[in-house]
């Protein structure tokens, strides 16, 4: 699929690198994939891919190989093989190694995230603070994940939906809600939890609550929300590919933004509008102290797999496979541009200028001079 808003080079000039996006089933490794592939401003075809169960072992035994997706289902690789590859998450970094070995090593390898694979596979390595990844030549650290959100594209949006809310009384506080991620457990009582606290604030000060789920947010979280919100409230529940969904026009119109702390997408959309943004804290020990702080070992649900497998990751893995979100978080509020739910907003400007994008494009044609 090509992108026919980018630049096309004028007839006689450099023709630009052919560029793949390899995308998969995690919403938010597409988003950044496609957001730096916008900001190259160079054609771009996007490859997806579906995976089989055994995809974990074949990538670990094998490296290099197809094995773990299904091909039936998956877009077909043939060549001309493309000069840059641009890719995110585990799953595709074999396809992208195996489109490079097919190439006999022509095609430039960019990975978002940390990978699995040893750094010198990748061309580029784009990172964020919660992977520990050495300082490389070939690896940007960058602040927050890559995004396409600005205050351009949100104001025409917010003037498209604003109607639909206007019978709802202002302020807005668009909540944003994740789920289940790493170590965090998204309950319902924590549910609960953020659902009071903002009964105590949107009612003391009039207005409404704004508030969407995504694919991770558990059914029993969502409803026991919206059965302790009792405050006026617009919500939408999530659901793929729905073409009226409403995300953006919650990040536009609201003139407060809550976000759930493990969703570092919604975090970094949420930090470029520059609205007063309020961080939910989803771990097992809150920074409001109303929740029981007991070892993660004591606590049943976390020996469910993915908050048990970080645990031991961040007890036992080597450094740069482990995982610890903390590190965003505290950035955002150590640079005013965040709080806690439950703090008091300070004021100010807390958007921070998005220079990750440009860092990152900018390394990106730096692997192709011929082009610059």
């Amino acid at each position: 699929m090509r992108d026919s808003r980018l630049r096309v080079p004028e007839p006689g000039s450099q023709a630009p690198p052919r560029v793949w996006l390899l995308t998969g089933h995690k919403a938010g490794d597409n988003h950044q994939v496609r957001a730096l592939a916008a900001a190259l401003h160079w054609p771009y075809e996007t490859k997806r891919f579906h995976y089989r169960p055994w995809e974990l072992l074949s990538n670990r035994l094998l490296g290099i190989t197809l094995a773990g997706i299904d091909v039936s289902t998956s877009t077909v690789l043939q060549p001309p093989w493309p000069d840059l590859v641009i890719t995110a998450g585990r799953r595709n970094e074999p396809v992208a190694r195996w489109i490079q070995q097919q190439s006999g090593g022509h095609t430039r390898l960019v990975h978002i995230g940390r990978p699995w694979a040893p750094l010198a596979c990748f061309d580029l390595i784009v990172v964020t603070p919660q992977y520990f990844l050495p300082a490389r030549d070939n690896i940007l650290h960058i602040d927050l994940p890559l995004h396409r959100i600005d205050r351009r594209g949100l104001d025409a949006i917010g003037d498209e939906w604003a109607g639909r809310f206007a019978e709802l009384p202002q302020p807005w506080w668009s909540v944003l809600l994740g789920g289940d991620s790493g170590p965090f457990v998204f309950t319902a009582d924590k549910a609960r939890r953020l659902a009071g606290w903002l009964n105590e604030v949107v009612g003391r000060e009039g207005g409404a609550v704004l508030v969407t789920s995504s694919a991770r947010t558990p059914a029993a979280t969502w409803a026991a929300f919206l059965e302790t919100l009792t405050v006026p409230v617009s919500s939408w529940h999530w659901v793929e590919s729905a073409a009226d969904n409403p995300y953006q026009a919650y990040l536009a119109l609201g003139a407060r933004l809550v976000v759930t702390g493990e969703s570092m997408s919604m975090l970094a959309e949420a930090s470029a509008t520059g609205k007063p943004l309020y961080l939910f804290d989803l771990s097992d020990c809150p920074h409001d102290h109303t929740g029981r702080c007991r070892p993660w070992w004591l606590v049943s649900r976390n020996y469910r797999f993915k908050p048990l497998s970080h645990h031991l990751a961040m007890r036992l893995a080597p450094r740069r496979m482990r995982r610890d979100v903390a590190r965003i978080q505290n950035r955002l509020i150590e640079s005013g541009r965040a709080v806690w739910a439950g703090e008091a907003w300070q004021g100010g400007d807390s958007s921070a200028e998005n220079t990750d994008i440009t860092h990152a494009a900018e390394r990106v044609h730096a692997l192709f001079p011929q082009n610059l």
